[in-house]
């Protein structure tokens, strides 16, 4: 027994396996080589003539390029962490440096004072503490500079690498600074707005669940709650999926759909959803490609029916009617349609239909083909109908 706790402890020494793809990787490494050369380029050009001479860039830039471009959605490397963290570590450091005349004491007292410090401030930045370190054991050219270190390099670089990081990771793809809560409702939250639990929440984990085990856990950990919860889902979705079987949503879509152009005049797209009594119109471009899509709310909308407005577009209805002009209505469905549609491809299994439908509150999901081209659309009923073909052969 003791020879197999020996070994299985010896065990966690050997890294796990990396299951970060080629192409990340290379971003990353791409990421940092264009990221510590435009803050070490901008960095000589802006210090130029102020004496700091080859501190124009600090070592422990190169362990923030790291969490910048490797793990962007890490809270440890969102901009605040970054330029806070370092900041204030450095003028601990330089504090420390000047307070305690032995470096052998200085230098843990600057790293153990800056992390207490981050975690006050909420800026927790694993390479602060290599610089409250710098700012002791640095040199003389680093005393010389005085409380100058903190603001001339440390502050300037950790702004220029995070303004290259926000261009870099935004054009290849990863949302920088990545906010704990966005825009957009996330998956545990209820769709109208009431005190009920979102739909999936009622059986499955809910978001207190979730804070309770944090709470017991009582580690930081590199991974913001948010991403957790959605790793969780997304778990709960693929052990669905492997349990009921894996039909996807070609198998369930509507095939025969009306559909509308944005050429297509708002008289008639009301009268196609009137018609085949329908909540919503996919509006495909000339290539079949979804464009847009206009529901019945889009013409409660325009029709001045609405009363949740915006708060620029009630300024706008304000400025026009103290300037007596007519704001021009729209007249064709491309510009009435909402342009923001959430699309699923053929191949994917109904379970990720589940939190779109149930707790964001869509209607109709057009679904497409690998090129982005439209193939049908699934409703709520297609989806119930799925859902309870499942649970009947799962019966039987």
């Amino acid at each position: 027994m003791m020879l197999e706790h020996s070994l299985e402890w010896l065990r966690s020494f050997v890294p796990q396996p990396n299951t970060v793809p080629r192409g990340e990787r290379m971003r990353a490494v791409a990421g940092a080589l264009v990221g510590l050369f435009v803050t070490a380029i901008l960095s000589d050009m802006l210090t130029k003539g102020s004496g700091i001479g080859p501190l124009a860039l600090v070592a422990p830039m190169g362990a923030s390029a790291v969490l910048l471009f490797c793990v962007p959605a890490s809270p440890l490397a969102q901009p605040w962490s970054v330029i806070g963290g370092n900041t204030i570590s450095a003028l601990i450091g330089i504090i420390c440096a000047k307070s305690v005349a032995n470096p052998a004491l200085a230098a843990p007292l600057a790293g153990a004072c800056a992390i207490f410090v981050m975690f006050l401030l909420r800026c927790l930045h694993p390479p602060s503490g290599a610089v409250a370190l710098t700012a002791v054991l640095g040199g003389p050219a680093i005393h010389a500079a005085g409380f100058t270190f903190a603001f001339l390099p440390v502050c300037l670089n950790s702004t220029l690498i995070v303004l290259a990081a926000l261009v870099f990771n935004n054009l290849t793809g990863r949302r920088y600074p990545h906010n704990q809560k966005s825009m957009l409702r996330t998956a545990q939250q209820a769709a109208h707005a009431t005190r009920d639990p979102a739909p999936m929440a009622r059986l499955g984990f809910t978001a207190e669940d979730l804070d309770g085990v944090l709470a017991r856990y009582g580690q930081v950990l590199d991974v913001s709650r948010d991403d957790l919860e959605e790793i969780l889902l997304q778990t709960e979705q693929r052990a669905y999926a492997r349990r009921f079987g894996t039909v996807n949503c070609g198998a369930i879509m509507s095939k025969d759909v009306v559909t509308a152009t944005p050429e297509m005049t708002l008289a008639e797209a009301w009268r196609l959803l009137r018609h085949h009594n329908l909540h919503a119109l996919p509006v495909l471009d000339p290539s079949r490609r979804v464009a847009g899509i206009i529901g019945q709310s889009d013409f409660l909308h325009h029709a001045g029916l609405d009363d949740y407005q915006t708060v620029a577009e009630r300024l706008r209805g304000l400025f026009a009617h103290v300037l007596g002009v007519r704001p021009e209505r729209a007249a064709t469905v491309g510009e009435l349609m909402s342009t923001k549609v959430a699309v699923v491809s053929a191949d994917e299994p109904i379970a990720t239909l589940v939190p779109l439908m149930s707790n964001v509150g869509l209607h109709h999901i057009p679904v497409v083909d690998e090129r982005a081209v439209f193939l049908g659309v699934v409703s709520q009923s297609d989806l119930l109908a799925a859902l309870f073909e499942a649970r009947l052969a799962e019966a039987a």
